[in-house]
């Protein structure tokens, strides 16, 4: 048998657990995974990613359905979306991308009570026999390092110039 080291999960393990929704702490602590907040959205570093640079991107507003966004919401949501990709692109220069929302605990969402889209950046090759047989994915890049990657680009957004 194979061991597979990872000692920075023990982090996660010890450490205490957050309490409310992970994306309104977000918010209001502006964690050291938030790559931006604006004044209708927000861009989080998934913590516990698919691949490298999976980002969550979400309303400000505590709210679980998309029925629930106004139409500036949802365009600058929409917005909010495309400029991610477009610095993933530039800093990260995936293949393609996944990109979309769990609604719903059955649909898979782990955080269902705060709306949120999943941006998921794919490289050729990047699943392999290891996630398939052993259920285990490997992140070739510390999620900080990545962070500082991605950081500056996102601090360069201006959502005014969206509205």
């Amino acid at each position: 048998m194979k061991t597979m080291w990872a000692p920075w999960r023990m982090e996660y393990i010890l450490g205490d657990k957050e309490k409310g929704c992970v994306f309104c702490l977000a918010k209001d602590t502006n964690t050291d995974l938030t790559l931006f907040i604006g004044e209708q959205t927000m861009v989080v570093m998934n913590k516990f990613p698919y691949t490298n640079a999976h980002l969550l991107v979400c309303p400000i507003r505590h709210i679980s359905r998309l029925d629930q966004l106004s139409v500036q919401e949802m365009g600058v949501l929409t917005k909010t979306v495309e400029q991610s990709i477009e610095i993933l692109k530039k800093v990260m220069n995936p293949d393609g991308f996944n990109v979309g929302l769990n609604l719903g605990k059955v649909a898979g969402a782990g955080v269902e009570e705060h709306l949120h889209f999943h941006i998921v950046p794919r490289w050729f090759g990047d699943v392999n026999a290891l996630a398939v047989f052993a259920d285990v994915r490997v992140i070739p890049e510390h999620i900080q390092a990545t962070y500082a990657s991605l950081k500056p680009h996102f601090d360069k957004m201006d959502p005014k110039a969206w509205e």
